[in-house]
């Protein structure tokens, strides 16, 4: 299975897709392979695509005023990652995407994706439902932050991203907590 035929077997677990269709979404999608730390987006860059992860692992990170590197996000196969913001408000992003092991991702171009809403309408849901699950992350997320301990974050992020916690090193997860890494390290030699 190509990375454009994994892409339309993602969609489709969520809403129908003819064949029809699926001919038509493959013409607007374009495949990029990336090598461990290419950079898929910079900040000042717009971002106009969505980006669907084939295969691989990637971050979506920010740099603040002392070039301290911030992880907003992960992605592994089979999820969406982009900076969400600069993508709906067409403004430079704040964020770099980069591919922390060799990694291929389907991107469909903004005005493509805004053509197939018209011929296929369900996938304007699919992507409304998509963007309503980020922004309830985003906020769980945030809250998270300011009223549990690094301890809970850090059991929640285990239970949750087993699978990410094993592929990125820790101080990337540390980086994701909030939290430096030697701070990371003593928690887990304390959590059986």
């Amino acid at each position: 299975m190509d990375a454009v035929d994994q892409l339309i077997a993602h969609l489709k677990e969520s809403i129908p897709v003819t064949s029809e269709e699926a001919i038509g979404l493959r013409k607007h999608c374009s495949v990029v392979e990336l090598r461990r730390r290419d950079v898929l987006l910079f900040a000042g860059e717009t971002s106009k695509h969505m980006r669907f992860i084939s295969k691989g692992c990637l971050r979506a990170y920010y740099m603040d005023s002392e070039a301290k590197e911030h992880i907003v996000q992960f992605g592994i196969e089979g999820w969406w990652i982009n900076d969400l913001y600069s993508y709906l408000s067409q403004t430079p992003a704040k964020q770099f995407i980069q591919a922390l092991e060799p990694s291929i991702v389907v991107q469909i171009q903004i005005e493509h994706l805004n053509q197939l809403f018209h011929e296929i309408p369900s996938l304007e849901r699919f992507f409304r439902l998509k963007f309503e699950k980020a922004y309830v992350a985003f906020q769980e997320r945030t809250m998270d932050a300011m009223s549990k301990t690094a301890e809970q974050r850090y059991l929640e992020f285990r239970s949750k991203y087993r699978n990410i916690e094993q592929r990125v090193p820790q101080y990337m997860v540390a980086s994701y907590l909030g939290i430096t890494p030697e701070f990371l390290s003593s928690l887990r030699k304390n959590i059986p």
